[in-house]
């Protein structure tokens, strides 16, 4: 393979400070793996920049047990910077990997990580720069194989034209059997055709290029709007499971950076899966049962990646980190071990009800900064429709606590636009945030009130696939304009901020969640016309998806705001990620009712199906105490 690291150096050194932080282009960071003898090349690409999808855990993972094959080599990619890749066209330099620079058209597979909807044009983006035809049915024997996961393949018909296969649900076991079979046909001759039939018989693999596709009243009447063009060709598809999570090691060899990252810190992840039930939470749904790894593995994991690594920080990863069973052991062994050391432990997300005086002690070790809580809605009514969990007092005693521990700023996320909203929600997270400042304030000694600080963040509902509410419509622009507008005039203390996003943004996210394989057209024209990088707000544009999706005659608020009963079958109804859509279609009619489904870690199972379908139970350490 060749090394491109000569013009890549050439064009850093002649272009100077035009190219913003030229470390994310360097190689030989700490950590990094290099297999010399390797006779299959693998690429991992996270789709954004070098800060953003070095700390990618995902991506940690797949290199790791791609690596561990013997005569495998898996080597990261991320996208460029605009101006390197302006440059790089200029200058007729392809994209190429981070370990060994070699072009991206050279290796054997390439695959990417989709974590979100935003990143679809950056793929073509990344593929283009790399010389590799956009499309799965352009691309020969000469191409890499294309390989996609993450939770957009949950809906992979938005991203289907681009991929030759997705992967469903966790990788550790099943990318590394890909590739393996991938190989080792290759070497016997066996045709791309040939091996993309073999590789859809591998648990959780979906080759969109071996399905037709129905229109919408066959779609309706069949239960699916694709039908497998061969008789051995799965008709439905299951996400693949790592039965193994729990026991298996929490440390992860890991890449210290040259540059500076957003999440510049040691990752552990100490459990997968949440069982809460969030009704808008796609996350939520795709990596049930919950799995917890052991207190003793992840002090061990922590003191092994400290040591190793150098960093003074450490996060223990998870969707609801303190629903661990044995969270308040794992706290106070390592602060107890990394008391006197410079090194702070984070835990990203905390519920508000296991979020007590004791807690917030345990979690402050010797750094107080921001702490984020979400109550997703204003109202308790609200609340129960989307299946929160939470009340007020368990919201003002978290803030109690972590008030009266030291902590002075707390920012407060809610959701706008969700199912059965109306304006008293909206003016009741005004009321919900201002009792909260109230509350904070009474928590903090007189001398130091002037310093707290309570902000609201509200993001737009986006319906998201395999959740209840896939069949509830996006409010419109203008509505979401409203609403925000009622939310700042409600708000009267001037000590409490209101942020939102824009809901423009999600209006195109909603689109690719909930799309069909017509949105393909949408992405490839509105990358050739610009889109890209669609996720910063600098370069995003809705003008460029609204002339894409009339030039492909699609219907973007049609696809983002269609209101459907339970009985329309969606575009991804033969992706599963093993939850049953009749526990989809109960827990929406019991969001209707405003009635509540208890977590199940916690309490009777909830009969979502996930268990028997996969084999696999709930894996808690201890019994958890809610």
């Amino acid at each position: 393979m060749q090394n491109l690291w000569p013009r890549i150096e050439g064009l850093l050194r002649d272009a100077g400070r035009d190219i913003s932080r030229p470390a994310r282009y360097l190689n030989h960071e700490w950590g990094c793996t290099y297999k010399d003898d390797a006779d299959y090349h693998f690429c991992m690409i996270y789709p954004d920049t070098y800060e953003l999808g070095q700390p990618n855990q995902a991506v940690r993972i797949l290199c790791n047990v791609v690596n561990a094959v013997d005569g495998m080599y898996a080597e990261r990619g991320y996208l460029p910077a605009a101006d390197m890749i302006d440059l790089m066209r200029r200058e007729g330099v392809p994209a190429f990997s981070l370990e060994s620079c070699a072009p991206l058209h050279e290796f054997d597979a390439v695959g990417f990580s989709l974590s979100h909807e935003l990143v679809a044009t950056n793929v073509l983006e990344m593929l283009d720069l790399g010389r590799i035809p956009l499309r799965a049915a352009d691309r020969d024997e000469s191409n890499p194989l294309i390989v996609a996961g993450g939770p957009c393949a949950f809906n992979a018909e938005p991203f289907s034209a681009f991929f030759d296969v997705f992967l469903l649900g966790e990788g550790e076991e099943s990318l590394p059997e890909l590739l393996v079979l991938h190989r080792k046909m290759k070497q016997a001759g066996a045709s791309r055709a040939e091996f993309l039939r073999a590789a859809s018989h591998l648990e959780g693999c979906y080759v969109p290029s071996l399905y037709d596709v129905l229109d919408e009243d066959e779609a309706q009447q069949t239960g699916a709007w694709v039908r497998p063009k061969y008789e051995d060709v799965p008709a439905n598809i299951v996400k693949r499971i790592w039965r193994d999570f729990a026991t298996s090691p929490a440390w992860e060899p890991t890449v210290v950076p040259f540059a500076e990252l957003v999440h510049d810190r040691l990752n552990v992840e100490i459990l997968r899966g949440c069982t809460r039930g969030c009704r808008f939470c796609q996350a939520g749904m795709m990596y049930r049962p919950v799995r917890e790894r052991s207190a003793d593995n992840i002090v061990s994991a922590v003191q092994r990646g400290l040591a190793e690594t150098g960093y003074d920080e450490v996060s223990l990863t998870s969707l609801s980190s303190t629903d661990h069973s044995q969270i308040e052991e794992i706290l106070r062994r390592l602060n107890r071990g990394l008391d006197g050391k410079g090194i702070s432990v984070s835990i990203p997300s905390q519920r508000l009800d296991s979020f007590g005086v004791e807690m917030a002690e345990l979690v402050a070790g010797g750094k107080r900064g921001g702490l984020t809580f979400a109550p997703e809605a204003g109202t308790q009514r609200l609340r129960d429709v989307i299946n929160k969990g939470v009340c007020e007092d368990d919201l003002f005693g978290a803030i109690d606590a972590a008030f009266a521990a030291g902590w002075r700023r707390c920012k407060l996320y809610f959701m706008i636009g969700l199912p059965t909203e109306t304006d008293d929600d909206i003016k009741g997270i005004a009321s919900l945030a201002q009792r909260a400042y109230d509350r904070a304030k009474k928590a903090t000694p007189p001398e130091a009130r002037g310093s707290v600080k309570v902000s609201i963040s509200c993001a737009l509902f986006v319906p998201k696939a395999q959740t209840p509410f896939q069949w509830d419509g996006q409010i419109t622009t203008e509505e979401a304009h409203r609403r925000i507008n009622l939310l700042r005039s409600s708000v009267k203390y001037r000590a409490v901020d209101v942020h939102w996003h824009e809901p423009d943004v999600s209006l195109v996210e909603a689109m690719m969640s909930r799309g069909g394989r017509e949105v393909c057209d949408v992405v490839e024209t509105a990358w050739r016309h610009g889109a890209r990088f669609d996720a910063w707000t600098e370069f995003f544009s809705l003008d460029t998806w609204r002339a894409a999706c009339a030039e492909c005659g699609v219907d973007m608020e049609g696809i983002a705001q269609g209101q459907y009963e339970t009985s329309w079958v969606t575009p991804w109804d033969h992706l599963s990620v093993g939850v049953t859509t009749r526990f989809f279609r109960r827990e929406r009619r019991l969001a209707q009712e405003e009635r509540t489904t208890p977590d199940c870690s916690y309490e009777r199972c909830s009969a979502c199906g996930v268990c028997p379908k996969l084999n696999i139970d709930i894996q808690c350490q201890e019994e958890r105490h809610g």
